[in-house]
């Protein structure tokens, strides 16, 4: 059931607010029986404009940081790099709240029935309340066509009532004023680097059927109407020059006398925009229907892995989705930590980009379920850091090419973020996101997409042509961390400051082989860079098992201060790089498999991000049974009343990596290959889906039962296509022309 429904308010817990957005607006939406309060983003107001921050102490400093760290001395290295590569200021910017809008019914009495819902098969927030006897609905929805959220509110029989709507932009508002029927509120977030204000601009009009309406400083007030819309809508000079023309221009856009008419042509275009995006894929497994009838909060409660209420594992696979297609859009920023939803002035973490695994979570499930468009963001973003990346490779480092840290934000920051040894000194940011780029590619077949953003790959390259170091023949990257973790030296001495440590030297490995592939395909002409790229590449050690059977995540075998922690950084590899299989590294995947078992059994996977990345690696592994276990912890353990993921705090990558989990669990593939149900679980034995995305611009429709393939279909959708598919042990060999489809069934 792709519905989210409650027989409750959320009163005043925004866990169990509803989200809606367009990828720049966003609201949770909650309130009492007699109130409707939506928090509001808007995804560029963060607190202030761009810094530079790099420490100009860095470049000296960093040759006695890496001779610290190989001659062992662990905290007097850490205490160097704190001192003389730490950002300064040590932080990049927060994302901030936009404010408030609360909607109160005047001259109420008892509320006798109340249900709200999260309609995501059409993106819409619903409530129905009664009154007084009076039935009075509302709907919500954030539009990406027009940039506004809409909200409107009818009685039943059109009965007459009144409300009061309250746009409140506080603390950030310095002025505001009234015009006709709308509202304005306007302020300051800093200077951008020219030095001009960063400021934004918010409005709303209200438009009334039936009796009154007017405006009263910062409220809208209708009395005795029958029908009623609000328009609200806000953007800042990252975008606008002036961001009061640009939401005066919106609202006049939609701008009527009718409260139905207006909000109908907004929910039209709303509707076949986000259908669009929402209708490519669909998952489907045979459920008791029976359940659809109790609240979404209560059914969570009552989830038991081993008697799965199928249902709701279906309906989160479609929240993951419509989140994702609500708070990242083109022309928006990528989600955050938060996606667009955060209810603070200083947010966890400061609701940044965490790039050393998080962001890329977010972005892991767009191009499996046919969401590519909702990447645009993030390469939009990577474009704004490499210019502050070039400057930080050669004010820190000395050398060429672009590097990030763990963190960025709106700006683009690339400096080092905090003073945290375990994540702030980590240099393969940068390095880790270019290798979307090419997933990107093998996706879609774009090669002006690839043209594009090639270079971003190939400075990235550049950068570790210039940092590594050799000895006798082996690379050294140093210094270097494995996010988030600490290590026991035989001596005691605890330490997180390493060289090559194995996820470093695995998203290089990748970053390498993805620049020279690249290159390849465009037909890059620059030999002398792709000889260099080749020896540093030929030269990377290759990954090593240790005394326990496991990877090991350090050059050494040291002891792991919390053999439980929720990052499993080395096991990069496995997945998201997906070059450790079953069947062509059976050794690694067997070393793979002991490291998640020895995670676990030390209480691994605690955070709800950390569970959706476990149940990735045991899709790669082929283990459906480890999927679905891991998938319930997900659900009962770290999933809140509103079914977004708790980290806790809330943190949304949890939902993003859970469906990628997903769509791996029924389809994997690369460059010559296709898997059907590598790891569908015995709990879910028949069932369906379509839409999922294969490498080499293709969907993949897939249909089984009795835990058996019964036919699969295949699209070409980008060009002619041709691999060979394996499922449940027989291989098919596929071949369809661009823009057609083909059936086969499991009998062929």
């Amino acid at each position: 059931m792709s519905l989210l429904w409650y027989d409750k308010p959320a009163g005043r817990d925004w866990n169990r607010g509803l989200p809606i957005g367009n990828g720049t607006l966003g609201a949770m939406i909650t309130g009492d029986e007699t109130e409707t309060v939506l928090q509001l983003n808007e995804d560029s107001l963060w607190n202030g404009g761009p810094k530079q921050r790099v420490n100009n102490q860095a470049r000296e400093a960093l040759p006695e940081v890496r001779r610290l760290i190989r001659s062992g001395k662990i905290p007097q290295a850490e205490r160097l790099m704190v001192d003389s590569l730490s950002g300064v200021p040590e932080s990049c910017r927060a994302y901030s709240l936009l404010g408030s809008l609360r909607v109160r019914y005047e001259g109420c009495g008892e509320v006798s029935s109340y249900k709200r819902e999260l309609d995501l098969s059409e993106g819409v927030y619903r409530c129905v309340r009664k009154i007084n006897g009076l039935v009075i609905s509302e709907t919500i929805l954030a539009d990406y066509v027009t940039g506004t959220i809409a909200f409107f509110v009818s009685s039943q029989g059109g009965r007459p009532f009144s409300v009061s709507a309250d746009l409140n932009c506080l603390p950030h508002a310095a002025s505001g004023y009234a015009e006709g029927n709308r509202v304005f509120s306007f302020g300051q977030m800093g200077s951008l680097a020219d030095g001009k204000p960063y400021t934004f601009a918010c409005g709303m009009q209200g438009i009334a059927t039936g009796g009154k309406c007017h405006i009263a400083g910062r409220y809208v007030r209708a009395e005795s109407v029958t029908a009623l819309t609000l328009v609200l809508t806000a953007c800042t000079t990252y975008r606008y020059v002036n961001p009061e023309n640009e939401v005066k221009r919106r609202l006049d856009d939609v701008a009527g006398v009718n409260a139905k008419v207006v909000f109908d042509k907004i929910a039209e275009a709303h509707a076949k925009d986000y259908k669009e995006l929402f209708e490519r894929t669909s998952l489907t497994l045979s459920y008791d229907t029976s359940l659809d009838t109790v609240p979404t909060d209560l059914r969570l409660s009552l989830f038991r892995p081993e008697a799965p209420d199928l249902g709701l594992v279906t309906t989160y696979f479609d929240y993951g989705r419509y989140l994702l297609i609500s708070s990242s859009r083109k022309g928006s920023l990528p989600a955050n930590l938060q996606g667009i939803w955060n209810p603070h002035m200083d947010p966890p973490w400061g609701s940044k980009y965490t790039i050393n695994i998080n962001l890329q979570m977010n972005y892991w499930p767009a191009e499996r379920l046919g969401l590519s468009e909702c990447c645009e963001p993030l390469f939009s973003l990577m474009e704004r850091m490499a210019k502050s990346g070039a400057k930080t490779a050669w004010e820190m480092y000395g050398c060429r090419g672009i590097v990030a840290h763990h963190n960025t934000d709106l700006w683009g920051d690339t400096a080092p973020q905090d003073e945290w040894i375990p994540g702030t000194y980590w240099v393969m940011g940068m390095a880790w996101l270019c290798t979307h780029i090419r997933n990107y590619y093998k996706y879609t077949n774009d090669i002006e997409f690839l043209r594009r953003y090639y270079p971003l790959v190939k400075e990235s390259a550049r950068f570790f042509l210039d940092f590594c170091e050799t000895d006798d023949g082996n690379v050294i990257l140093s210094p270097s961390v494995s996010p988030e973790n600490t290590y026991i030296l035989p001596s005691g001495t605890s330490g997180c400051a390493c060289y090559n440590s194995t996820m470093d030297i695995s998203i290089l490995r990748d970053l390498l082989t993805d620049c020279l592939a690249i290159g390849e395909t465009l037909g890059e002409k620059d030999d002398a860079f792709a000889d260099e790229v080749k020896k540093l590449l030929a030269m990377l050690p290759p990954l090593r098992i240790g005394r326990f059977g496991q990877i090991m995540e350090w050059p050494e075998d040291y002891a792991e201060a919390e053999p439980g922690h929720r990052h499993i950084s080395h096991l990069y590899s496995l997945f998201p790089s997906c070059t450790i299989t079953p069947d062509k590294t059976p050794e690694l995947a067997e070393a793979a498999r002991v490291t998640l078992e020895r995670r676990l059994s030390h209480g691994g996977g605690h955070t709800g991000w950390s569970r959706a990345w476990i149940m990735n690696m045991f899709a790669e592994l082929g283990d459906g049974e480890e999927c679905y276990k891991n998938l319930a912890a997900l659900l009962t353990k770290s999933t809140l009343p509103n079914l977004l993921d708790n980290h806790p705090p809330f943190q949304i990558d949890g939902n993003f990596g859970g469906i990628t989990a997903y769509a791996e669990m029924l389809l994997q593939s690369d460059d010559d290959r296709v898997l059907l149900l590598p790891a569908l679980p015995s709990k879910w034995p028949k069932g369906s889906v379509s839409g999922l995305r294969a490498k080499g611009g293709a969907s993949y429709s897939i249909t089984w039962n009795r835990g058996r393939l019964t036919e699969f279909t295949v699209t070409a959708e980008h060009g002619d296509y041709k691999t060979v598919v394996y499922a449940q042990g027989k291989k098919y060999t596929v071949s369809v022309h661009a823009g057609m489809s083909r059936t086969v069934s499991a009998e062929e």
